[in-house]
């Protein structure tokens, strides 16, 4: 892989991939607890708030990058073939609307219901994938709890995607102007 020639894409390249590897770790932990919920593929999302987190100051390219190197690593560590699956058809629903919201509707939108939107999506291609994977629609059966559960991750994940930004705006981490843009 070429280094990219500038300082900017550089420091760029080398925060997404930190981004890749906090959002991996946290899908990882994510796993270790011990989350009681009655419904089936109802997650915390915690790796999304790096996702959100890293559509929102890097934008759309950057954060599919992001997304497919997560739902990659994940999968290999945690999961099998129809995870990756469940989880991709998820993310990249997530990514789509998501985007669309931070990039055309930034002011109309709070970062909040971005998140929320992004949850919800995800539901429900989890369910899509779902429904293909076992040959059945009855799987829909489950889309209200999702909904649900989509807004209440959403409300986390954005919250907490929020705090990071504001965050890492202190630390000036995020200070990455492009002088030629």
């Amino acid at each position: 892989m070429r280094l990219p020639p500038d300082q900017y894409q550089l420091r760029r390249l080398i925060i997404v991939s930190m981004f890749a590897s906090l959002a991996v770790v946290l899908g990882v932990v994510e796993a270790l607890i011990p989350f009681t919920v009655t419904i089936p593929g109802a997650k915390l999302g915690l790796g999304n708030i790096v996702v959100l987190t890293c559509l929102v100051c890097f934008g759309g390219k950057d954060a599919l990058l992001l997304i497919f190197i997560k739902t990659l690593l994940t999968a290999f560590i945690l999961g099998s073939f129809s995870t990756f699956l469940f989880s991709v058809l998820g993310a990249l629903g997530s990514f789509m609307i998501m985007n669309i919201m931070v990039r055309f509707g930034a002011k109309q939108f709070s970062l909040m219901m971005t998140s929320v939107m992004g949850g919800i999506v995800h539901n429900l291609g989890q369910l899509l994938a779902a429904s293909i994977v076992l040959g059945t629609a009855k799987i829909f059966y489950y889309l209200p709890f999702l909904l649900l559960a989509g807004i209440a991750t959403g409300i986390f994940v954005g919250a907490a995607s929020s705090h990071l930004i504001q965050s890492l705006n202190r630390l000036q981490l995020l200070a990455l102007r492009n002088p030629q843009s």
